[in-house]
This record gives structure tokens, C-alpha cells and sequence, in this order.
């Protein structure tokens, strides 16, 4: 494996001994956006797109990272850790809340880089984070689980970067599994797993080349508009603790009492939550069609309703659906404004259809799109 091969490589050269190696993949979200968050249910995958990581302590207090995509060195101690938007304070993040486990951490080198496209929705932030808590973890013979791993991945997020994000993203990541997708209670945090085995198939992702960038107040805002809705509803009944607990015949009942915008993103999620639970039936049954028009659905919601979408993506899927025959489904993919697009294609179909797409897409928008076809992975593991 090049990356493997290519991290331990740097590593050696720069510290002169022998690392971890630890592999943090990526992950898709097939269905279940934007519920995470609201207690529901999603069904995401690890990929093999992936963030190598090679470590080693120093018996020092000096914690020294280079991150070779970037071509970028950090290095800092304990005393400096500290919120803000660059890639070491996700690993901050990450010792952080190790520490306030009640866990001494010592200095560290750490060599990582990878293949995860950055801003396409493939979650890089949480494999960052989820490979580097897992690398200190082994190292030192902390005892965290996979789960306590994820929940300290969500606490770099939400405290060191200032992305309010749900635990999908970073349990995917660790709880991956091959050739199959999570179906995730968010509530609960327990899963199971959904074979993904159709041979003639496979999923491609469209990247529109829109960055989102999820700490924007886009996000947040539709994370507020969601409790919104629920701090109405438990007025009535105070049982009701996140839309999850919602029904939409409830939802209906406070159309009056909330503006139209709060209405609309509230009732996707309830929609979004009931169209999750369908869609894993529909897996368990072998059923791709019907599992690819919940899709185009959660879709045209993500666009509509949760305003979320942006005309790149609008496209890509509009011009999905007019291949029947080849893409069973397809949406936008991921927290939204850009990003990619997921679509499970036939394999013999991709090559004539990404032409097609890509003709298209440049006359409309004078930008290439990139083509990424993604497998169903391990979850974070030691190489």
C-alpha cells in the first residue's frame, strides 16, 4: 500500500525509529441526513479513502506533527493547546479530551497524510481525528473504546474547531466494516450492520468542487432551527427531547407557532428519520431501486426543504435521475453547500456517464468535477 509505504518512509527519515501505523478511513453517509444530531438514524460506511498515521513517543513533553500533504510541521506542548481552524487543532482537540478522561498523555511524532479529498463530504476532519486518538490509544494502553474514541473525535470537533457535528461521522469511522453500511441510532448509539452486496454496482462520488465549510453559521443555524421546533413541542409535551421522539402528525400541530423556514427544515428530519428505517428494510430485501428513489427523495428535501443544496448538486442529481437504467439513486452527499454527490451506477456504466456528466457539467459551470469510486472498508484499525 503506497500511503503505508509512503508515511512510515518520512516518518523514518525525520525521526529516525520505527512508528505505529495506524489507518483512519473516511466515510459516505448512504442515507440519514442531518438526524444525527436530532437523535435519529443514519446509515454511513467507512470508505477507502483514508488519513495514514505513523507515531511514536519521544519521552518528551513536545508533541511534533508533520502533515505531508500540507508539507506542514507543528509542534507544541501541553500548555498550548487551543481552539482554532487549522488541522493541528483538531489533534489538540483530540489530546484534550483524552486528558479530561483522566489520562497522562506524553510527547508524540506523528507523520500522517492521505487520500481523503478535503471539503467532499468524506468526513476527513473525523478521521483525523478518530486515527490519531486511536494511534494514542494503542500507544499508550489507555483502555478507551471505540465508542469513547468517537465521543472524544466529536469533543475536538465541537470545542477545538467549533462545528457543533453529530457522532456519525466519527463512529463510522471507527466502527466500519467491510462490504457493509451502519444503520446508527444516534439515540442509543447502537447498530447494525446491513450488507451492501450488489456485484454489478458500485458508488460513485460526483465532487461539484463547492468547499462547504460546515463551522459556517449555516450549519449551526439549521442545528437551532431544529431545537427550535422541539423546545415548542415540549411545551405540550415534555416528553419529547429531540425530533427523533416526533411524529409528523405532532410537527403539524405547531405549524402556527414557528416561522415557515423552522417548519420545513423540522419536518425533513422527521421525514428523513421515518425514509432511514424504509431504506434499511430495503436493503435487508436486495432492493437497490427502492432504495435509490429514497435517495433521490432525501435529496430533493435536503434542497427544498433544508436548504442545504447548492445548483451544482441540483444538477448532478437531476441528470442522475434521467438514467434510470444505469444510476439507481443519487443525492447530495454530507452536511451540504457542495461537496459530492453519491450515486450507486452500474459498473459497466460509469465510464460513458462521467463523460456525459462531465461535458455537461462544464458547459453549465466552467469547472471540472472530480470522479472518486469508493469501497466499503474497515474502520480504523492498526496496519
Amino acid at each position: 500500500m503506497a500511503l503505508v509505504q509512503t508515511t512510515a518512509s518520512i516518518f523514518r527519515s525525520k525521526f529516525e525509529k520505527e512508528p505505529l501505523q495506524v489507518i483512519a478511513p473516511g466515510r459516505i453517509n448512504l442515507i440519514g441526513e442531518h438526524t444525527d444530531y436530532n437523535n435519529g438514524l443514519v446509515m454511513p460506511a467507512a470508505v477507502n479513502k483514508q488519513f495514514v498515521f505513523a507515531v511514536a513517543p519521544n519521552q518528551t513533553n513536545q508533541f511534533n506533527f508533520f502533515a505531508f500533504n500540507f508539507n506542514s510541521s507543528v509542534s507544541f506542548t501541553l500548555s498550548d493547546l487551543k481552539a482554532g481552524g487549522e488541522w493541528f487543532h483538531y489533534l489538540m482537540g483530540v489530546i484534550d479530551g483524552i486528558q479530561k478522561r483522566g489520562h497522562h498523555i506524553g510527547g508524540v511524532d506523528c507523520v500522517f497524510g492521505g487520500d481523503i479529498p478535503a471539503g467532499a463530504g468524506m468526513s476527513s476532519s473525523a478521521a483525523l481525528c478518530c486515527g490519531f486518538g486511536f494511534a494514542l490509544n494503542q500507544m499508550y494502553d489507555f483502555h478507551l473504546s471505540r465508542l469513547d474514541l468517537a465521543k472524544i473525535g466529536q469533543y475536538a470537533e465541537h470545542n477545538f474547531a467549533g462545528l457543533m457535528c453529530g457522532i456519525m461521522d466519527q463512529y463510522a469511522s471507527l466502527f466500519g466494516k467491510k462490504d457493509f453500511a451502519l444503520l446508527l441510532d444516534c439515540r442509543s448509539l447502537e447498530h447494525e450492520y446491513l450488507p451492501f452486496n450488489f456485484p454489478e454496482y458500485t458508488i460513485l462520488l460526483i465532487d461539484t468542487k463547492v468547499k462547504h465549510s460546515l463551522a459556517s453559521s449555516a450549519y449551526n443555524d439549521r442545528r437551532a432551527a431544529c431545537e427550535e421546533g422541539v423546545s415548542i413541542l415540549q411545551k405540550s409535551n415534555p416528553a419529547i427531547l429531540s425530533l427523533r421522539d416526533v411524529s409528523l402528525h405532532e410537527l403539524e400541530s405547531i405549524q402556527t407557532q414557528v416561522t415557515e423556514s423552522v417548519f420545513r427544515k423540522c419536518r425533513f428530519v422527521v421525514n428523513e428519520i421515518e425514509r432511514t428505517r424504509n431504506a434499511a428494510a430495503m436493503l435487508k430485501a436486495n432492493d437497490l431501486d427502492g432504495f435509490g428513489k429514497l435517495m433521490f427523495e432525501t435529496h430533493w428535501g435536503l434542497s427544498n426543504e433544508y436548504e442545504v443544496s447548492c445548483a451544482e448538486s441540483d444538477m448532478l442529481v437531476g441528470l442522475a435521475s434521467q438514467f434510470p437504467g444505469d444510476v439507481s439513486g443519487a443525492r447530495q452527499m454530507g452536511g451540504g453547500f457542495g461537496g459530492c454527490t453519491i450515486n450507486l451506477i452500474r459498473k459497466d456504466a460509469i465510464e460513458e456517464y462521467s463523460e456525459k456528466v462531465r461535458e455537461k457539467y462544464v458547459a453549465t459551470f466552467k469547472k471540472e468535477p472530480d470522479f472518486y469510486s469508493v469501497a466499503l472498508t474497515e474502520g480504523v484499525h492498526v496496519y
